[in-house]
């Protein structure tokens, strides 16, 4: 190009101011919101559904007070929470859980039947369900998690769940801790 800027010249200038763009961009970014997990593997969800749970910083919610002693899971009502509680009384995991419908009463149970994978009343296809306890009105109470780790959908009105879904990873880690008769507490 005579009298003007060589092509390559124009390439090489565009793609510095592109590459600083990006960079720019990408510091801006970085001093976003972040999500942040703890060593103890849990997250924070609200009663409503929502496809992504969220993770904090802060340290693990401690065991609820009047939970026991022993091996045991624990399950906290207000709090959406469950407790994975070793036999020295130290809670190995702990993590949110989405809730059903209907609240099992604050009380002592079991858990009862175990079944691999199964279909929700919901509809959803779940997986490490352990049944813990029966209702007043016949609903039955249980832990799983969704086959494909969502959420689950919004009840119909006026439909009675009891079952409390979690994470994939949160499902599996109560399937393997929670055997046949090892004891659930519900808080409030």
């Amino acid at each position: 190009m005579p009298g003007g800027i060589p092509s390559w010249a124009w390439v090489t200038g565009l793609t510095a101011g592109a590459v600083v763009a990006v960079a720019a961009l990408a510091v801006q970014a970085d001093h976003g919101t972040q999500p942040h997990t703890t060593a103890a593997s849990h997250a924070s969800a609200s009663a409503s559904p929502s496809p992504h749970p969220t993770a904090t910083k802060t340290a693990p919610p401690t065991v609820p007070d009047g939970s026991g002693t022993g091996r045991r899971i624990v399950y906290a009502l207000k709090q959406h929470r469950v407790w994975l509680v070793d036999a020295s009384d130290k809670a190995t995991r702990t993590f949110t859980v989405w809730p059903g419908t209907v609240d099992p009463a604050v009380g002592k149970y079991a858990v009862g039947t175990r079944t691999d994978a199964t279909t929700g009343s919901d509809g959803v296809k779940i997986a490490h369900v352990m049944y813990f306890g029966v209702g007043a009105s016949g609903v039955n109470f249980a832990f799983s998690n969704a086959l494909d780790g969502s959420s689950p959908p919004p009840a119909a009105a006026g439909t009675q769940t009891g079952g409390i879904r979690m994470k994939v990873a949160d499902g599996s880690a109560v399937w393997t801790f929670g055997t046949a008769g090892t004891a659930v507490v519900v808080v409030a």
